[in-house]
């Protein structure tokens, strides 16, 4: 003898995995130099790439350095906020 089955009448809803964004913040501590240094490291950016982000976090207040999934995202940030720099991520 076998259980009757029930299926519930349970609408299935799944958003997008949109993508994440790390931003670095301009702050009064952290010289330029230091700053595409970290970029450097932390993404293996090359030096133009590095320099132009840090221009653009210097000059415009922030700067997206990453998009993507949320748990690399997660690390990014972690990684930023160890060598001082202000970084916060969200979801684009």
């Amino acid at each position: 003898m076998t259980a009757p089955t029930h299926s519930p009448d349970i609408e299935e809803r799944t958003t997008p995995d949109l993508p994440w964004v790390v931003i670095v913040w301009d702050d009064p501590v952290n010289l330029m130099d230091y700053v595409v240094y970290v970029f450097q490291d932390v993404f293996g950016f090359g030096v133009d790439k590095a320099t132009k982000l840090m221009l653009a976090v210097h000059n415009e207040g922030k700067a997206v350095v990453f998009s993507g999934m949320r748990e690399p995202a997660e690390l990014a940030v972690y990684r930023l906020h160890r060598y001082g720099l202000w970084a916060t991520m969200e979801q684009s």
